[in-house]
């Protein structure tokens, strides 16, 4: 029996959550010997490289209408060396759980806010209560670990750094579902993803310390293989899922994927590092999930 279009789609989400769960790890593991700079920047100029030769050699070249272009570089400008570089210099100063605690709170706000500034999707009952579930989801999940000790200046400006790389990515997806309607999802993927990386790995080479060291490419197993994971399931996979998703379910739908993708990164540590969850982590989860229901019914 053939799966419905609203099956599939439901499954690509889940994949969409699965990859994106475990993308902090690889994050993490990669940027802690190579510059996050020039390992994001190659990573996306890759990602781009490939798709746009994979569509010019099926014979769908992309072709962005010369209205568009201004629009495009500015989405993949905020989509990647803004959000990139911001974020994981960020993650460098900021506890985990902290730095979790403001990524999946406020990714669905701040998606269904820019949604509505611009138009495209008007609050609801709903949308309020989901936001509100999960919110709280999220900080009876991470809230008590994140709150152990004080922050530092360099902890409220890795908080910062944080905060701003999240909002420069959901303005950017945002501002990208109307490009949709001239371009097909993983063509706006493949030339975003191109221009964005290429843009931060030229500036990766011309100002980042370490950057020209680190494009000998002389690097460990470990930074590799975070390296190769983010391209193939997370930059060639799951980023062409997101933009197919937030042009056929809007952005209020597809950012609740911040709810579950903090389970997934639960349930990895407890198979992967040997940690324990008890009731008040489950009383968490069960909340973010509940919220995604009820903002995806």
């Amino acid at each position: 029996m053939a799966l419905s279009p609203l099956t599939i789609q439901r499954g690509l989400f889940l994949f969409l959550c699965l990859v994106w769960g475990t993308n902090w790890l690889a994050m993490k593991a990669g940027t802690a010997e190579v510059p996050p700079g020039i390992f994001s920047g190659l990573r996306w100029t890759v990602a781009g490289a490939v798709l746009l030769l994979f569509l010019a050699v099926r014979g769908d070249p992309v072709r962005v209408p010369h209205r568009l272009w201004g629009r495009v570089v500015w989405v993949s400008v905020m989509m990647i060396p803004l959000n990139a570089v911001v974020m994981l210099y960020g993650l460098r100063h900021v506890p985990s759980g902290l730095a979790a605690v403001l990524n999946s709170a406020l990714t669905p706000i701040a998606m269904v806010g820019f949604a509505a500034m611009l138009g495209q999707e008007r609050f609801s009952a709903r949308h309020l209560g989901a936001l509100a579930v999960g919110v709280a989801g999220v900080i009876v999940l991470y809230g008590p670990k994140a709150a152990v000790g004080s922050l530092d200046t360099l902890e409220l400006l890795g908080a910062t750094g944080v905060i701003l790389g999240n909002l420069a990515y959901c303005w950017s997806s945002v501002s990208a579902r109307p490009l949709m309607r001239s371009l097909p999802p993983v063509h706006l993927v493949a030339i975003t993803n191109f221009t964005g990386g290429a843009v931060l790995l030229v500036l990766s080479l011309a100002f980042e310390p370490g950057a020209l060291q680190a494009a000998t490419l002389q690097w460990s197993a470990i930074a590799w293989l975070s390296w190769w994971y983010l391209l193939l399931p997370a930059s060639l996979g799951a980023t062409i899922i997101y933009f197919r998703l937030m042009r056929d379910w809007g952005a209020a739908s597809v950012g609740t994927y911040a709810f579950i993708s903090p389970i997934v990164a639960v349930l990895l540590g407890i198979l992967v590092a040997g940690e324990r969850v008890g009731p008040v982590d489950l009383l968490g989860m069960a909340m973010m999930l509940g919220a995604a229901g009820l903002a995806l019914r």
